[in-house]
Parts: C-alpha cells; structure tokens; sequence
C-alpha cells in the first residue's frame, strides 16, 4: 500500500471524489433550486430574469459531474459499475431531465408564442425539481445499501426498487436543501419586484428544509441502526451534525439582515458539512451489501491500482488550481444584478 502524506492512495482518492461532488452539489444545487422555483414567478420577465442570473454559469457547473463521474470511474471502477447496475433507471432518468431541461434553457426564448414558453417553463422547472430529487433518491439508497452478492453482483430489482421510503424522504431533504439554495442565489442576483417575491419564497424554503432535514434525521437515527453504531464508537464525529446545524441556523439570520452572500455561503457549508457526514459514516465502504457485509464495496476492494491511483493523484495536484482559477475568473466576470439584453435568453 502506497501513501502521500501518510494517507493511503485509496483514502486520498475517497477525498479527492468526495470534494468533486460537493463541489458538484454546491453549484449545481443554486442552479437547480432556481430551476425549481421557476413556476412560482408569474410574469415572463421575471422567468426571464431567473434563466439568465444562471445563464452564465449552468452549463460550466456541470463540469464537476463530468469530472467527478470520470474520478469514480478511474479510481473506483467496480463500485463506478455496480451502482449504474443498481441505480440503472434513476441514472438514466437523470441524464433524461439533464437534457430536457438544458434544451429548456436554450429554447424557451427562441419564440415569442405565449404556449411555446409555457411548454420550456414547465420542462425548465418539472426537470430541475427531478434531478434534484433523484440525486437524493440515490444518496438515500447509497445510505441503507443494496443486495450485492458474490462478486458485486446486484440482486434486486430493476425498476421501482430505488423508491423506498427512507430514498424518499432523503430526496424530498435534497430537493428543499436545493431550493433554499436556488433562492438565495437568484437574490443575490435579481432587483425589484422579483427580488420581494423570492424573499418570501426563501422562507418557505427554509421551512421546507428544516422539516424534511428533521423527519429524514429522526428515521435515520431510528431505523438505520449502524448510523448510530458509527457515532457511538467514534464520538468526535458528532462535531459535524453539530457545525452541520449551526450553519444551517445562519441561513435564516443571515438571510434576514439581508446578508445574502454569507447566507449563500454558510447554506453550501451545509450542503458540504451533510456530505461529509455520509462520507463518515460510510468509510471505509463504498457501497453496503444488505446480503452479507462480506460482499460490500470498498475502496480497498474497488480500488484501480496503486500505480493507476498515483498517477492520477499527480494530475489533480496540477489541475485543481487551474478548475480553481477558472471558476474563480467565471463568477467575477458575471457577478452583479442581472440586466436583460438581446443576447439573454
């Protein structure tokens, strides 16, 4: 076993995908929150107003999918395989609704006509409201495991096996998470009479939240017993439940002294802090057999070669502050309110 740092290459990998999608969640997770808000506005500029404050960057934040989804691959190609065999039909439902609503954004201004842009408006917001969903149905199924048998075959079945209640309930926490996001992002953005309605939007996001976070942390803590075995042996991990519900009490205080910013930033602190709660809790394993604890993913057993792990270690070590310096450069160049003008959606 090779080591940098006095970490193990497939730990160091375990962080290195974690980060890519969390950083996938954060800035996708405003992106599809507004999408997810967009019904909620009733006048044509004001949808209008809400496409283009993330016109500039939504298709750019999916480059931390694509990045993260290839990191998975490479570093871990056998759970890379057996959850696309598990997950088959929410996967392939979720890239459905990424190009649905891609092709909302592109064409919902392309025609003047009131039905054509009606038509985008409900594609646009029904397909960002499901991505978001969907992400949480398969973190929750992540979360409670699957029936792999010898080899890492999956055993279950193929079509609405992924919906059970406790994915349910995870998706709904991600989806308001998503929401709340979404609002307070198109505040910072927007001015006038959007700006009024979305404030009040941003409260009943938050409420929203704080129920499906609360139900979903109550069942989990009665119904999934190795949550609670992991936190009680390892006590020093309760500090992120912890800092996980500070920040998400800033929102609402922040977001009520009109300090949208810091609210923007202490709700994706939240969004990073419950991941790395999954992340916690999972460690060392990948993917949970619900068969025989034998059979579970592993990033030792899923692992690419010490070689392979190494190699690509050193090619994140070159690229991470060149995506750092572009995203960086993107969110300055297209900062400040959204003005509509003949090149905006």
């Amino acid at each position: 076993m090779e080591y940098f740092l006095g970490i193990d290459y497939p730990t160091l990998w375990y962080l290195v995908i974690g980060l890519l999608f969390s950083g996938y969640a954060i800035l996708e997770g405003f992106d599809f929150g507004a999408g997810a808000w967009h019904l909620f506005f009733q006048k044509d500029l004001s949808r209008r107003v809400a496409i283009n404050a993330i016109a500039p960057v939504w298709d750019a934040n999916q480059v931390w999918l694509v990045i993260g989804g290839g990191a998975l691959f490479a570093g871990f190609p056998v759970m890379y395989a057996t959850m696309l065999s598990a997950m088959y039909v929410p996967f392939m439902l979720f890239l459905m609704f990424n190009i649905l609503r891609a092709a909302a954004i592109k064409f919902r201004s392309a025609e003047d006509m009131l039905w054509w842009r009606k038509t985008w408006d409900i594609v646009y917001s029904v397909s960002s409201i499901m991505i978001a969903f969907l992400l949480g149905i398969v973190l929750g199924n992540i979360l409670q495991g699957f029936p792999l048998g010898e080899n890492h075959s999956y055993k279950g079945g193929m079509f609405f096996s992924f919906l059970n209640p406790y994915a349910i309930m995870v998706g709904l926490t991600t989806l308001s998470l998503f929401m709340t996001q979404g609002a307070i992002y198109l505040l910072i953005k927007t001015e006038g009479r959007l700006h009024s309605r979305l404030t009040f939007l941003l409260k009943k996001g938050i409420i929203f939240f704080i129920i499906t976070f609360g139900i979903t942390t109550l069942y989990t803590l009665i119904f999934i017993p190795e949550v609670t075995a992991t936190f009680r042996n390892n006590p020093f991990y309760f500090i992120t439940p912890i800092l996980s519900f500070l920040a998400v009490a800033n929102v609402p205080r922040l977001a009520s002294k009109k300090s949208y910013m810091q609210a923007l930033i202490f709700s994706s602190l939240t969004m990073a802090l419950l991941l790395g709660l999954v992340a916690l809790q999972l460690y060392p394993t990948l993917l949970i057999s619900t068969i025989d604890p034998k059979y579970s993913v592993t990033i030792y057993n899923a692992a690419s070669s010490q070689k392979s792990l190494g190699i690509m270690l050193t090619i994140v070590l070159i690229g991470t502050p060149l995506l750092a310096g572009y995203f960086i450069f993107l969110y300055k160049t297209f900062k400040g309110k959204v003005k509509l003008d003949d090149t905006s959606y």
